[in-house]
């Protein structure tokens, strides 16, 4: 049985590209070291497939940046604000990903969403009326043939066209199906390029297929691939999915001419009923996405070999794969020297998943008698870690609690509408009072001072006092620039889901396993290995501090259940929602202890609420609505009709869900705004969204500084949509990633212009 690997991770065992990457933004190297660290980094994915017995070997899954915004490069879609800029690819590139502010010129960022139900986020492409769509780029050849100097006929993968398009964001009249002529050209000739090469296989991406599709989707993906397919010549085609099952357009996907199909059969709920009952083309070949490309917990050997089993009877030729790209799991246990043995056994990082593929298909394949031998070795010894519990996993109070929760625990007392006079009276903020998300700038001497603790080089005493001074600067610059809520700036923090795993029972953690989750930006997963609770209080020792140090409302920051479980490795033997409820009593327990001593404004950040919500719309509420919104009451049910409930969302798509937002019942929510154009202001007016709002009012994400006229003019086009009596004024993130100078620029121009707002009314 052969292997295959949709992707893999790009920014290297130790985030080397993402070091490289901002020194080269920090003009420190050159253009030139940038590209050989990333033809570095290649030659070392490369080495380790070839190593681990890998025949379906992926290139072009290397980013700079984000595989969306290559596919904007690749086909000529970059909009004309950048190309005015005049710079090299590269930095046009860059432009697109991060803004541009240099030499007087000054353009935003390309919009940026999640990618499906991950964690990690696209550069949504931009398609102007009279976008020039045909294959410009070069990269996706340049890194096969780069392959084939180290002994490799890879595997090109491309985001397939009908994605790409799908996924974009049209700026004028035209839609999808006007590029579509353009677009199969351009991947037609792509595939004959291939062709010329000595490919032998090229994978084209399209994960949109697991959506609900109309019928005038799927005509427009017959209707691309028709075009696209009669191109490949000596070529084969994969036609790859990912994140779901391909119910609505099997049928189609099955008939075209690709010789290839790979299909998610574990976050697929309906791919093995697809191919039972609608069977299997005699002449294609089955990619089989068996070995989760998500989660970190070992293959299960005998299940999948079970799965494997039952497709062969439906399945001529089937490969074994990865579920989906490897880039959703951190790079290889190798580093993780903390972790004992009987904790490390049962995980597999993206590395170790190329031994479990390799293994798999061995077992499956075996022939000779000395064969037979080995493969029954290698799956006894799989058979002996699942036969044995998992030590420190469960917690019998912790189920006891979760046990005696009552449906009252769901609901805060008194309504809204009666809280938000209360708060009014109590807090007398004035009109658009301004914040901001939570953190502050994380400088060197910070990282530092973290680092010099978890070394042992510095007592607790000197870093808690490092944190307090940080925190008194952080509170009395805040004071200077006007603040009206203010915020201690999370010095302490590492991470908004790893601070409070490391002091919640049940959680474990890595050394060096991070995850990309855009561009240069890396986070390090904490991972549920039990049943959750929490010993003591998390963050009221320093929310009190933050208070003592100014008369202003000080905010006490935390980060929501579903947040915490969605960006941490979940356990898979428990339901997420039980996990989710769990982790929600032990917050619940911090929100009661912050109010107790007197932080009378909390903010519960659910950042990623919509980022597991399940793709088919009619999973929403039965796999994932119903217990996420009652996670999030629960953890504030319990609070005063004075205490104000803030939370925050981010870089997501949540004008379909608007009423479940609505539903969590906090007393603002501040989101990401900037990036989108605004675009959900319609959706809070047509729902009637009663939650004060605080949509983002400039791009986090960008290093550039937004004009005191740009935010007046955002304000504006918000005031003209949310009741002036409900709008906050704030930034669209925390502001950790970003410098101080720049920071303080524009949080200057934001106070700026909610001054003149509310002059002017």
């Amino acid at each position: 049985m052969q292997t295959s690997v949709i992707g893999y991770p790009r920014v290297g065992k130790l985030r080397e590209l993402k070091f490289a990457t901002e020194k080269y933004f920090k003009n420190d190297i050159t253009q030139e070291a940038l590209l050989e660290q990333a033809k570095a980094l290649r030659a070392e994915h490369l080495k380790s497939m070839k190593e681990s017995g890998i025949d379906f070997i992926p290139v072009n899954d290397f980013s700079f940046y984000d595989g969306m915004l290559d596919t904007v490069i690749l086909l000529n879609a970059i909009p004309a604000r950048y190309r005015k800029l005049s710079v090299s690819e590269l930095d046009t590139y860059f432009a697109m990903a991060r803004g541009y502010q240099k030499d007087g010129k000054d353009v935003k960022a390309l919009a940026m969403k999640k990618w499906f139900n991950t964690n990690y986020h696209y550069m949504v492409p931009e398609i102007e009326d009279d976008a020039d769509i045909r294959l410009a780029g070069k990269k996706p050849f340049d890194e096969f043939k780069e392959a084939l100097t180290y002994g490799v006929v890879a595997k090109p993968v491309l985001i397939g066209p009908f994605t790409f398009l799908k996924l974009a964001r049209y700026t004028g009249t035209k839609c999808a199906a006007d590029f579509a002529d353009a677009c199969a050209a351009a991947y037609s000739e792509a595939l004959k390029k291939f062709a010329n090469l000595g490919a032998k296989w090229v994978q084209f991406d399209e994960p949109a297929l697991v959506y609900d599709l109309t019928a005038e989707e799927i005509a427009l993906f017959e209707k691309l691939y028709k075009a696209i397919l009669p191109a490949k010549g000596s070529v084969k085609v994969l036609l790859q999915t990912y994140f779901g099952d391909i119910r609505d357009a099997y049928e189609a996907v099955t008939a075209l001419n690709f010789d290839g199909i790979g299909i998610d059969f574990l976050e697929g709920k309906e791919s093995f009923s697809l191919v039972s009952t609608k069977g299997f083309p005699e002449q294609k070949v089955l990619f089989a996405g068996l070995v989760n490309g998500k989660n970190i917990w070992k293959n299960n050997y005998r299940k999948t070999l079970e799965s494997l089993k039952k497709l062969a009877e439906k399945a001529e030729n089937i490969v074994l794969s990865t579920s989906c790209s490897l880039l959703h799991v951190p790079y290889t246990l190798e580093n993780e020297t903390k972790l004992p043995e009987s904790y490390k056994a049962h995980f597999a990082f993206a590395k170790e998943k190329l031994v479990e593929l390799a293994q798999i298909a061995k077992i499956a394949s075996c022939g000779s008698e000395g064969e037979a031998s080995v493969c029954t070795g290698l799956l006894a010894d799989n058979d002996s870690l699942f036969a044995t519990a998992r030590p420190d996993c469960e917690n019998a109070a912790v189920r006891a609690r979760l046990q005696a929760v009552k449906e009252e625990d769901f609901t805060r007392k008194p309504a809204f509408a009666e809280r938000e006079k209360i708060q009014k009276a109590a807090f007398a903020l004035p009109k658009f009072p301004t914040t901001t998300i939570g953190s502050f700038p994380q400088t060197a001497d910070v990282k530092a001072n973290r680092k010099a603790f978890k070394a042992g080089n510095i007592t607790k005493e000197e870093y808690d006092a490092f944190n307090r001074e940080k925190i008194r600067a952080c509170v009395k610059l805040q004071e200077e620039l006007d603040l009206d809520v203010l915020v201690h700036g999370e010095y302490e923090r590492n991470d908004m889901v790893e601070y409070f795993g490391e002091q919640l029972n049940g959680y474990l953690f890595t050394e060096k396993a991070w995850v990309q989750s855009y561009g240069t930006r890396c986070v390090k997963p904490p991972i549920v290995w039990g049943d959750i609770s929490r010993e003591k209080p998390m963050t009221v020792e320093w929310s009190v501090f933050a208070k003592s140090c100014t008369n202003r409302p000080m905010k006490g920051m935390l980060t929501g259940p579903v947040t915490i479980l969605n960006w941490s490795f979940p356990r898979e033997d428990i339901s997420h929602k039980e996990s989710a409820l769990q982790i929600a009593l032990a917050i619940r327990d911090e929100v009661l202890d912050l109010e107790a001593a007197g932080i009378n404004i909390i903010q519960i950040d659910e950042a990623a609420l919509r980022e597991k919500l399940p793709l088919r719309k009619s999973d929403w509420y039965s796999e994932y609505l119903d217990w996420a919104i009652p996670a999030f009451r629960l953890v504030h049910s319990g609070v005063k009709a004075s205490t104000q409930i803030h939370t925050h969302m981010c870089y997501s798509e949540f004008t379909d869900i608007i009423p479940a937002i609505d539903n969590m019942d906090a007393d603002v929510i501040t989101f990401e705004a900037s990036r989108s154009d605004l675009l959900i202001l319609d959706a809070l007016r047509a729902n009637n969204f009663k939650t004060e709002v605080g949509p983002g009012v400039y791009d986090i994400h960008s290093p550039r500084v937004p004009s005191e006229e740009e935010i007046v003019n955002a304000l504006s086009r918000m005031l003209a949509r949310i009741n002036p009596e409900k709008l906050w004024v704030n930034p669209d993130c925390g502001l950790k990633t970003r410098g101080t100078t720049e920071t303080v620029a524009s949080l200057r121009n934001m106070v700026a212009a909610a001054k003149l707002l509310r002059a002017a009314k």
